[in-house]
């Protein structure tokens, strides 16, 4: 069954997902953390262009490097992706990887020159695209756990509610624990009211497959003037694209149990476009000094997701009540699908940067971003809809980063040789669970150059950390993955100017 736009039970549902699916704030910092972006040009040398021009790059990144474009130009960047994951859990590492073809960049130039009149010398508009994140990933764990079970999780979920609460229209209807309930295992004790219960004593051997999709785009409408060859102005219009899917698998198994298996998998699906707006300058104090400082305002996003959940057990022909009326072996059921709306506003971020040119044989650079992470926040147009708990949590949780980039290039002849790296710091106020969140980038690149065609290649190569609970319980042995992320990230540019 669909509701559409009920967002109300949307939330209901998927603040209970916080077993398997992202949580509010989770999904907050995943949109919220941009990565570098551009050309292969630009992301060979680390991704610093915030004090460079004549790149379609400056349009997301600061929009007065376009006034430094001399001409007009088509360009489209095909790449690939891949992402290998280890994860550990219980003592077990398993290895993962997912690989991907895409086109993570596109662009128009249109440069027009003007009369000099007050050192107005040229302006050039852009249209551009730039993917500005990939959440393609795989993942998957394994182990004996010994201490605790998912069915415990169900039984402090549902703690101080009645059994009548599973009804249609109850609390927990439709939740995780719903499931869990509907599949026996879990009951009230008769005794007790709003305590639970399960005929599972024993602890399982667990095992999950996540998979991650989807992507983050931009659509970029600048413009760049050139003011005398000394001061260069620009302004553009962000148009972004949202697309996030997680499919997950868990399985816990049993030996010397009434049940033999628990399968439980969730599906969230997660569209969203949004708008932003940048200003930059870019200022040539001295013929081999660049500086240039740009602003983005925050990104506001209307996003849609869908929901849904299913559970299956398979039992030993157990007789659930001890008088033969019900036996219990093969049993499932499934959620409804859920569609819920809001808004999410992620943070802006203020960038400078600098470059000096060595002669005519190339030029260092270097770039800062500062990104307050805490400053995102979720809403809705609805009444009686509050993410105020959610807000509090993004708050108390992240902080302001200052984020590096650092490159370079070499120039010979029509050759050009390219390399930097990048560092982005934990975004968490503390460490979690004894792992760091930083994100460091070693890039490196190679460009052929004439005046009718150009090409350019570059690679990326990023590691980070994160961590993964299935499922939370009050104790401090609540099973915790933890994962090392390694991406490799290759595109070439090819430029036709015009």
């Amino acid at each position: 069954m669909k509701l559409m736009s009920n967002v109300l039970a949307g939330i209901a549902m998927l603040l209970p997902t916080l077993v398997q699916a992202q949580s509010f704030s989770e999904s907050a910092l995943l949109f919220s953390r941009i990565k570098p972006a551009g050309s292969a040009r630009i992301m060979g040398m680390g991704g610093v262009q915030t004090s460079l021009g004549g790149d379609y790059s400056s349009a997301q990144s600061n929009p007065a490097g376009l006034g430094m474009f001399n001409r007009s130009e088509f360009t489209i960047s095909p790449g690939f992706f891949s992402a290998v994951t280890d994860s550990k859990f219980l003592g077990n590492t398993t290895t993962d990887s997912k690989t991907n073809l895409h086109v993570p960049g596109f662009s128009l130039v249109f440069q027009t020159e003007k009369d000099g009149r007050m050192g107005f010398l040229s302006g050039t508009f852009a249209i551009s695209y730039n993917r500005i994140n990939n959440f393609n990933e795989n993942f998957s764990y394994e182990g004996d756990n010994t201490t605790n079970s998912i069915i415990d999780y169900f039984i402090e979920d549902a703690y101080g509610y009645s059994d009548s609460e599973f009804n249609t229209n109850g609390a927990l209807h439709n939740t995780v624990t719903w499931l869990g309930y509907q599949n026996y295992l879990i009951e009230e004790d008769d005794g007790y009211p709003g305590e639970y219960f399960s005929v599972i004593g024993g602890f399982p051997y667990q095992s999950e497959t996540v998979q991650y999709r989807g992507n983050q785009g931009q659509w970029n409408l600048s413009y760049g003037a050139n003011l005398s060859d000394k001061v260069f102005l620009g302004a553009g219009l962000g148009l972004t694209t949202l697309r996030f899917s997680s499919k997950k698998t868990f399985r816990e198994t049993f030996e010397g149990e009434p049940l033999n298996t628990i399968r439980l998998e969730e599906e969230l699906n997660i569209r969203g476009s949004g708008i932003n707006a940048t200003l930059g300058v870019i200022g040539r104090p001295l013929d081999f000094i660049q500086l240039g400082v740009s602003y983005t305002t925050p990104t506001l996003y209307s996003i849609t997701d869908v929901y849904s959940a299913f559970m299956a057990t398979n039992w030993n022909n157990f007789d659930y009540y001890g008088d033969g009326s019900k036996i219990l072996s093969s049993v499932s059921d499934q959620t409804d699908e859920f569609i819920s709306e809001y808004s999410l506003r992620t943070p802006g971020r203020l960038s400078a940067g600098a470059a000096i040119f060595i002669n005519n044989k190339g030029f260092v650079s270097a770039d800062v971003d500062l990104v307050n992470y805490a400053g995102a926040r979720y809403s809705s147009g609805l009444s009686g809809i509050s993410f105020s708990s959610d807000n509090n949590t993004i708050k108390e949780s992240y902080q302001t980063t200052a984020n590096f980039r650092l490159g370079g290039e070499f120039r010979w002849d029509k050759l050009r040789f390219r390399a930097g790296g990048s560092y982005m710091p934990d975004p968490f106020r503390t460490e979690q669970n004894n792992s760091s969140r930083q994100i460091t980038s070693i890039t490196g690149g190679v460009g052929y150059r004439t005046k009718k065609f150009y090409a350019d290649f570059a690679l990326v190569f990023s590691k980070g950390a994160n961590t993964y609970r299935p499922y939370r319980v009050n104790s401090a042995t609540s099973p915790l993955v933890t994962m090392d992320n390694q991406t490799s990230f290759g595109m070439i540019t090819v430029g036709f100017p015009f």
